[in-house]
């Protein structure tokens, strides 16, 4: 019996996440591949990225669009609920045996919500994670709950998502799905990817993607500025901006990368998406990652890329040794930015390791998806730890 597994995407990152995986449901027998797009890929602002999708041979088999041209918390809300009113006639459609999400974006939550209530066995890539600073956090772990499926990336997110009352049987800890893929991919010469993102890369250059803290209110613009200032009182950098998802306050950020492009001209350039292949490159040629992507975190020790991480956002995550946190402030970006790209502390990362490689990560999921028996229910047993709290 053929399985029809339908995998979610809703945005560029996330789909260059999953592409090694569609890749591997695509080429199995034993699988049939849907995809559910929808989110940032149908909107023009964020680059109609389905068309890449499509490009790389995946057909977008259900199309659902829910992006407003606002970012409030109201506006979101709103997505949310087109998400859910169109995610559960697609689903309908397709009739998926599996709905496999990964991440824990907003579309995801509301994706998420959809299946269960539509009785279709969910599986979760990289649960149980942490990012205190992000409303990411709360629908990550509520998607956890709703998941039957769990594939995370560490030890530590293996054990939190057992804690959060999962079968452990049913938690597999394949390492990050990026990290294999990226490894796998020839990046572009320097020459070549300066022809092609029409930028000269110096012996500073930097790469920045900010996100907006979703758990504060109204700090998008302050944040970021000090970011900006730091970056000036440093002096003599080249920066390589990415622009931010569609998010609460997310516009704003974009605005202020825009106008600082728009005053440095010959140091400065900016992306809505770089794509994955010229991320890659550019994880090669530069001297430093800053910002607080979790691509910061979870990516860039597989290039042993100095990388400073700001604030909260991404605070609970685990952290390889070529990240350094950083408080919110513009002293404090300035310092780390300077210490990770001194010749000591890259001399100190040459050995480092990536604490979310553990290999072969998508085939692994594939063949766990190939081998999964279907459940006749979506009912699930908590699974409660013997804790000796009194």
């Amino acid at each position: 019996m053929v399985k029809k597994i339908c995998v979610f995407t809703g945005g560029r990152a996330e789909y260059g996440l999953l592409k090694p995986l569609l890749g591997e449901i695509d080429i199995d027998h034993s699988l049939e591949l849907k995809l559910l797009v929808s989110g940032m890929h149908l909107s023009s602002e964020f680059g109609l990225t389905y068309k890449k999708i499509e490009d790389d041979g995946f057909v977008c088999d259900e199309k659902v669009e829910i992006i407003l041209s606002s970012d409030t918390p109201v506006s979101i809300c709103k997505s949310m609920g087109l998400g859910m009113i169109g995610f559960s006639e697609a689903l309908e459609r397709i009739k998926p045996d599996i709905f496999v999400i990964l991440g824990d974006r907003f579309e995801s939550m509301v994706a998420a919500t959809a299946a269960l209530v539509c009785r279709i066995p969910v599986a979760h890539i990289q649960g149980g994670e942490l990012t205190l600073g992000a409303i990411d956090d709360q629908f990550r772990h509520a998607i956890t709950k709703m998941s039957l499926l769990h594939f995370v990336t560490t030890d530590e997110y293996q054990k939190r998502v057992i804690q959060l009352g999962e079968d452990p049987n049913c938690v597999f800890n394949f390492g990050a799905i990026n990290v294999d893929a990226m490894k796998k991919i020839h990046p572009l010469s320097k020459s070549e990817l300066e022809k092609q993102i029409n930028f000269s890369l110096g012996p500073r250059t930097i790469l920045v993607t900010f996100h907006p803290v979703t758990l504060e209110n109204g700090t998008s613009g302050n944040y970021f500025s000090q970011l900006l200032k730091a970056i000036d009182e440093i002096g003599g950098l080249k920066v390589i901006f990415t622009k931010t998802n569609a998010d609460t306050d997310g516009r704003i950020i974009n605005d202020l990368i825009d106008l600082y492009v728009e005053r440095n001209p010959k140091n400065t350039v900016a992306f809505t998406s770089l794509g994955q292949m010229k991320y890659i490159s550019t994880l090669h040629y530069i001297s430093a990652v800053v910002g607080n992507s979790s691509s910061g975190i979870i990516e860039t020790p597989t290039f042993k890329v100095p990388t400073v991480n700001i604030g909260d956002r991404e605070k609970g995550r685990v952290l390889a040794s070529n990240v350094i946190t950083c408080k919110q402030s513009i002293k404090a970006i300035r310092s780390a930015i300077e210490k990770v790209l001194s010749g000591e502390f890259k001399d100190s990362i040459k050995d480092m390791i990536n604490p979310y490689d553990r290999g072969e990560t998508a085939k692994n999921i594939a063949k766990t998806l190939r081998e999964y028996e279907i459940p006749s229910t979506t009912k699930k047993e908590f699974h409660d730890l013997s804790l000796n709290l009194w």
